[in-house]
């Protein structure tokens, strides 16, 4: 019997010393694949398209979003959609993206683009992005604390002004609202995602909002 009490004891101590041996090799593991995910360089994509009913012209729409336009024209009513703005932004694994640019109107139709050009769209986006894996082991990218919004510019009706140096042409009147949407989500890297649906305007259009992130070459 203490025989086997002492078999017992030694076959304890060596799981001990194999267990504490292998420790600081698994922890360096750890650490050395920490440390090359931290040096990734992420490239995010944002797509704005624009879903309307009006006659506008579609024009290309790029291959890698046929799947989203596909799905949105199983899901909405919209006739047509067409790309109002594409954004390409680099970003470091684990990193916040912050990105504010001024852009045209582009819910309004050709015909009175003219009209509001000195009237573009505030917009800004961001998101806390980085490399993660999910149930069954797969690469996904996670976008935490996404958020998109804009000031966009809405046409209120034709003034008629008495200035002198502006003549007796109309003057559109224009108010700004604001528009935006915050979110969290995950997506497989490369594979553009639907983040939300906001609609603008009083025309009933609406502006999707599709992005998409992958490691940098």
């Amino acid at each position: 019997m203490r025989s086997i009490k002492l078999c017992r004891l030694f076959v304890l101590i060596l799981l001990c010393v194999i267990a504490f041996t292998a420790a600081p090799i698994v922890l360096g593991q750890e650490q050395r694949t920490t440390s090359r995910d931290d040096d990734v360089n992420l490239d995010t994509q944002l797509y704005l398209i624009l879903a309307t009913n009006r006659e506008v012209d579609e024009g290309k729409v790029p291959i890698v979003l046929d799947p989203i336009i596909k799905r949105l024209r199983e899901s909405l009513t919209f006739k047509h959609y067409t790309i109002a703005g594409t954004f390409l932004n680099r970003v470091k694994n684990n990193g916040r993206l912050e990105v504010s640019w001024v852009g045209s109107p582009f819910m309004f139709p050709a015909a009175t683009i003219t009209a509001v050009t000195n009237n573009p769209t505030f917009n800004n986006f961001g998101a806390l992005v980085r490399l993660a894996t999910d149930g069954n082991g797969s690469d996904i990218v996670r976008m935490a604390e996404l958020r998109f919004g804009a000031q966009v510019p809405i046409i209120t009706g034709q003034l008629t002004t008495s200035n002198a140096s502006l003549g007796s042409a109309p003057v559109t009147s224009v108010n700004y609202q604001s528009i935006g949407l915050r979110t969290d989500i995950s997506m497989r890297e490369g594979s553009p995602v639907i983040a939300g649906t906001l609609n603008v305007g009083p025309q009933g259009d609406a502006i999707v909002v599709v992005v998409s992130a992958r490691r940098a070459n």
